[in-house]
């Protein structure tokens, strides 16, 4: 199943991008598929020829920047993904989008199936490209007393709160479910009812969960490049695991789903051995939750 690529994906992807392209010529780009390019000035044609300073995560989007103040912002979206091929090789005719051509190699930009949600945007100067940034918290970054403090500006679920992109940086569906198992917290808990010590194990929950699986993502890769990237990974507690053991109590793993979403958690570690209806979701979010993956995607980006 295809998956928007979260913190310890596009982490991985960075760090393979930056041993490769840092302090080298981007001496082309290649449009195969025109919607993907979602700005107009400057032009893409600008970052040719120029060298990339560069390579970093904001959000779930990866941005190149180039001499001159330049940015390349990509955003895979759901089924886009990026490969790392031999110089100037030709754009994949159907699930190609665009090509970036260096002298040690060519960055594809691919998306499969029909709905193209994948994006490309060129910015000018650092407040241009902050227009792309929802603004969320670095959590590796962060101490406890400004994670309690984003965890507390709106009063939402944690499942909602974690995944917001304004509030928190990089977390997305499959891990936050992570997070909240490792946390022993429901994802249906009110982030205003929280104590101190609640707070304080989520936040050491999210750091341990996400630096893990970004040591472990780089570890597999080694000298490679990511070429499977998705949200159901062998080792993960919960995600994706309906019905199979939790590792912790070996307690069947649960779940709820709530409109174009799915949210997996262990009933005796999370919730004090209670199950959580479809229903109840329902009852309690409300607008709590964006109802498709689209919507979830771009708060706080328009």
């Amino acid at each position: 199943m295809w998956c928007v690529p979260e913190l310890p994906d596009v982490d991985v992807y960075v760090e393979c991008l930056r041993a490769r392209v840092v302090d080298r010529r981007l001496d082309r780009v290649r449009i195969s598929s025109p919607f993907v390019l979602r700005s107009v000035t400057p032009p893409i044609d600008v970052v040719q020829g120029r060298v990339v300073e560069r390579v970093r995560r904001m959000g779930k989007r990866i941005v190149l920047s180039v001499a001159g103040d330049l940015h390349v912002i990509l955003h895979v979206m759901i089924a886009g993904r990026l490969r790392w091929r031999e110089p100037g090789i030709a754009v994949p005719k159907k699930r190609g989008l665009a090509a970036f051509d260096f002298s040690n190699g060519t960055l594809l930009l691919t998306e499969a199936g029909s709905t193209r949600r994948a994006s490309m945007h060129v910015a000018r100067g650092d407040d241009s490209l902050r227009q792309h940034d929802p603004g969320g918290l670095e959590v590796l970054e962060s101490d406890l007393m400004t994670f309690g403090a984003a965890l507390r500006r709106e009063n939402h679920t944690l499942k909602r709160a974690l995944t917001d992109p304004r509030l928190f940086s990089g977390i997305g569906n499959a891990y936050s479910d992570e997070i909240l198992h490792a946390a022993r917290l429901s994802p249906l808990t009110l982030t205003q009812r929280l104590d101190d010590s609640h707070i304080k194990r989520l936040h050491a929950a999210t750091i341990q969960t996400l630096a893990g699986w970004v040591e472990r993502l780089c570890s597999e890769v080694g000298d490679g490049f990511p070429d499977r990237v998705t949200a159901f990974r062998k080792g993960m507690a919960v995600h994706g695991r309906y019905r199979e053991p939790c590792p912790v109590c070996r307690s069947p793993v649960q779940r709820i789903v709530y409109a174009s979403n799915e949210v997996n958690y262990c009933a005796t570690c999370q919730t004090n051995g209670k199950l959580l209806a479809d229903r109840a979701m329902s009852r309690l979010l409300k607008d709590d939750w964006p109802r498709t993956i689209d919507a979830w995607e771009e708060r706080g980006t328009e």
